[in-house]
């Protein structure tokens, strides 16, 4: 079976992406030709187009997704041709040291990988292609590991579920099952992208008592209050009001700190930033990085001493055959939003424009949509 289609490949680091035809491998009886329905362009993919996170082109980017199967390997039991599935960016293999522990989100199917990611694709020229981070949903076709598909039951928009493999399960999953917000907390959030925004969400879901969001641009804030928060701090662009922050969200809490403090922003100065704006004993949990090989410092008596627990959430610690259709039934029921999280959608072809307007900030997320 010949499968081909338009792709944005990242043929070199920090060029624009090659809008071009290819055929998509059909030789590995574990994989699934999934036709893609719609992608969201995240900031990791500008850290991605700009070699900052070790992706070795020729590649296709674009690490979560949402489509229908088209094609299924032998060996694929327990799904159907036209089904439709949320292609996230963890795959659960269910069987490496990480799945038997409990701890799906570290799956080795993707991160023993090394950055070595599967070849799924030819081009015209004879080269092989791989899917960065094992997706590859800048493409009118994906090749994905039976592993990495999660069927969906729900009539929801394609724009809106192709964030659950992104933006909703690490902002949900970062506040319910990493964080762990109980009722009459307070939640100090850095950041109100679309992570961030999906986060405010969930905190208010969970009961916080206060919902403090630290965001320098208006509209996001403006954005995040909408969404529940009750007062917005501004760090400035490069966080370099952050003392000020602080003092700020000391005096919103009695002068102790947040209870949680979550960063959802990126840089190194955010994740210092919510450290800093927590009280003693808090839980703070970090979703972001910067670039590959950055490097935090952080105060040793805040932490040692003063029994802050910081928390990894990778993509929320989901457990994507459980938490995917409960977050879109959330939706479905009204208790999450995506209403002014979705700034724009773009054609493939538009990729270049995307990634413009998410590194410029313009966008909250933009969607590369797909019309078959």
């Amino acid at each position: 079976m010949s499968i081909r289609g338009r792709a944005a490949v990242l043929r070199a680091i920090n060029e624009p992406f090659s809008i071009e035809e290819v055929e998509w491998k059909t030789d590995d009886p574990k994989r699934v030709i999934v036709k893609t329905h719609a992608s969201p362009f995240c900031s990791t993919d500008v850290k991605n187009w700009k070699g900052q996170l070790y992706k070795i082109p020729p590649t296709i980017l674009g690490h979560a997704s949402i489509g229908e199967i088209v094609w299924m390997g032998a060996d694929v039991e327990g799904f159907r041709i036209g089904q439709r599935v949320s292609v996230p960016g963890t795959p659960e293999c269910g069987h490496c040291y990480y799945c038997s522990i409990g701890e799906v989100w570290q799956c080795g199917e993707l991160f023993d990988l090394g950055g070595i990611y599967p070849d799924i694709a030819v081009g015209d020229d004879g080269a092989e292609i791989s899917c960065a981070g094992c997706v590859g949903g800048y493409a009118e076709y994906m090749s994905i590991s039976m592993n990495q598909i999660f069927p969906l039951d729900s009539d929801l928009d394609s724009v809106t579920l192709s964030m659950l493999g992104c933006g909703i399960t690490a902002g949900v999953g970062s506040v319910f099952n990493v964080a762990q917000v109980k009722p009459g907390e307070s939640v100090a959030i850095v950041g109100a992208g679309h992570l961030g925004l999906w986060a405010v969400q969930a905190a208010r879901l969970a009961g916080a008592s206060q919902i403090i969001v630290v965001e320098w641009q208006e509209d996001r804030a403006r954005l995040a209050e909408g969404f529940g928060a009750d007062a917005i701090v501004s760090p400035g662009r490069d966080y370099e009001l952050g003392d000020e922050v602080v003092a700020e969200v000391r005096r919103l809490t009695g002068g102790r700190g947040a209870d949680v403090s979550l960063e959802a922003a990126g840089p190194t100065a955010a994740q210092r930033l919510a450290l800093l704006a927590s009280r003693r004993g808090a839980r703070v949990v970090y979703t972001g990085f910067e670039i590959g090989g950055a490097q935090l410092t952080i105060p040793q008596v805040e932490t040692a001493l003063q029994s802050r627990q910081i928390r990894s959430s990778q993509n929320g610690q989901v457990h994507m055959r459980s938490d995917l259709q409960r977050y879109t039934e959330m939706i479905e029921r009204g208790l999450l939003s995506a209403d002014g999280i979705v700034t724009r959608t773009y054609d493939v072809a538009e990729l270049d424009l995307a990634r413009d307007n998410s590194g410029s900030f313009d966008d909250v997320c933009g969607i590369i949509a797909f019309d078959h």
